[in-house]
């Protein structure tokens, strides 16, 4: 059996696609430009990086330091102890793919290494400053990898045998099968894309990348901006502590219920392209460091009425979306089961349930309504009136 090329679009078709693959870089770049040490927040007069042009945006040292970090968490990856599981059954296949989960561990030993430099050498441990110095030639390398490996993953997608079932279990994305190359190059053509490398063994990129080197990257960016500020300042605010807090229980809870990301539609129904490799690997870490990368040169205060407010919210947001997520893990895996078998639910094309009651009956997508109210204190703990501007004499103005 085939498949047949679709012509149904998503993400506002291709020329938005074009936009989205090509914009979202540019928006990235305007916001580690918005702010900085030396200009304020927003520049004016434009930071050095900006007027360097080209030459301030690339580095080939911190090229040659960001894709150590990679290989360093993919070396970590194979040789830390594993829980291996299976995934859902493929569609075209009666099989499922083999997944090795231990992103939890890799975090861990970087946290240890990085906890042991801090401690000899406090803020000015050498990951820390090179973090903060080299942002955004470190985002630059990050967003060059990023495209080098989606051009790969739609090279190699031209490869799939669609004449399923196939040895090698391969299959296409629902979605990644159209008229247009630039399309599937960004939704992403191939479902599961593996490789076998030297040493590693295979690796499967999808998995890998969602939870593995962009979430930890995540982790030690806001480190790095919490060192930072207690270079700058000499303390440590609450709002940067709140803020960081926040984010690692997000990485680490995350990367602990692991074998839950299996279930999620990223792994079994979207195909990995510019998409998804981007976003795990450059939008994650860079967008949702912003917070406390403000924070490390502005350290707004928190009142104890604030602090209880953002995480009544983080733990509301927290609860939805782990309770919604959970029932529907528990539904896909133990159907049976007398907590989910009297839920309702709906057959799609595929063959697959979609809940219709419990959490899922209160919102097709609620477990986004959770992620929201989880993801509102990164944000609002920076306050609401943060912007400064250099005066004439070069001294910061609250505005």
């Amino acid at each position: 059996m085939s498949v047949s090329t679709i012509s149904e679009y998503e993400f506002g078709g291709r020329c938005a696609t074009v936009a989205l693959t090509f914009g979202l870089p540019i928006l990235l770049y305007g916001f580690a430009f918005d702010c900085n040490d030396s200009t304020g927040c927003p520049a004016f007069p434009p930071s050095e990086e900006f007027k360097e042009g080209l030459s301030g945006l690339f580095d080939f040292k911190v090229l040659v330091a960001v894709l150590a970090y990679y290989l360093l968490t993919l070396g970590l990856w194979r040789v830390l102890p594993a829980q291996e599981v299976h995934g859902t059954k493929l569609v075209h296949h009666d099989r499922a793919l083999k997944y090795r989960l231990n992103a939890l561990k890799v975090t861990s030993v970087y946290l240890l290494f990085c906890g042991i430099g801090t401690y000899t050498h406090g803020d000015n441990f050498f990951l820390w400053t090179y973090i903060a110095d080299h942002y955004v030639q470190i985002y630059t390398t990050s967003l060059l990898i990023s495209y080098i490996l989606s051009l790969y993953l739609y090279t190699s997608s031209l490869t799939v045998d669609t004449q399923y079932p196939n040895r090698a279990l391969r299959e296409l994305a629902p979605a990644g099968n159209t008229k247009s190359p630039f399309y599937n190059f960004f939704i992403g053509r191939e479902l599961n894309p593996r490789a076998t490398l030297p040493f590693f063994g295979e690796v499967d990129f999808k998995s890998w990348c969602g939870m593995s080197p962009g979430l930890t990257g995540w982790l030690l960016l806001d480190l790095a901006f919490m060192a930072k500020q207690y270079r700058n300042y000499g303390f440590v605010s609450t709002s940067m502590l709140f803020v960081t807090a926040i984010q690692s229980y997000y990485v680490l809870e995350g990367q602990y219920n692991e074998v839950g990301f299996l279930t999620m539609r990223d792994i079994t129904t979207d195909g990995l392209g510019f998409m998804l490799v981007f976003g795990d690997l450059v939008w994650v870490p860079f967008l949702y460091s912003t917070q406390t990368r403000y924070l490390a040169t502005y350290p707004t205060p928190m009142s104890g009425t604030q602090l209880c407010g953002l995480s009544l919210c983080f733990v509301v947001g927290l609860y939805i979306f782990r309770a919604s997520n959970g029932q529907k893990i528990f539904f896909r895996t133990r159907p049976d089961e007398s907590r989910v078998v009297s839920l309702s639910y709906i057959k799609t094309r595929r063959g697959t349930k979609l809940l219709t009651s419990g959490w899922w009956g209160v919102a097709r997508h609620i477990n986004y309504v959770g992620d929201w109210l989880q993801s509102f204190p990164f944000c609002l703990a920076t306050g609401l009136a943060g912007y400064v501007v250099t005066s004439a004499g070069g001294g910061m103005a609250a505005g």
